[in-house]
């Protein structure tokens, strides 16, 4: 049985962005993401938060779509932040220690070779 894609609604105010994605977040469905962070980034909104609460699964590939807009929204001065992510993402997120996606441990630096852009 196909699970439907996720819809990530976006909610704006004074500058600040709440986009809260439902569904499966995988390899097949991981753009709906990408696309709504790409277009924040392209409204000039530099604080995201992602409400995950309404996400059953997430897989490494959802993410990689994570890490690089948090790569992408800090180079440009922004922040964002997950908020309250499946327990499988939990998992992941500790596995690779990307914790400061949830605000737990402190961030990485920018990679100096690029430049601090992605």
């Amino acid at each position: 049985m196909r699970v439907p894609d996720p819809i990530a609604h976006r909610y704006d105010e004074n500058g600040r962005v709440l986009i809260a994605p439902a569904g499966e977040l995988d390899v097949s469905t991981v753009h709906l993401l990408r696309a709504a962070l790409a277009r924040c980034l392209h409204d000039d909104v530099r604080t995201i938060d992602i409400d995950l609460s309404a996400v059953t699964f997430c897989d490494c590939s959802g993410l990689g779509v994570l890490l690089s807009a948090w790569w992408r929204i800090t180079a440009a001065g922004g922040t964002l932040r997950l908020h309250h992510p499946p327990p499988v993402l939990v998992r992941i997120i500790g596995i690779t220690r990307s914790g400061f996606l949830l605000g737990d441990r402190p961030a990485l630096a920018l990679p100096v070779a690029l430049g601090g852009v992605l």
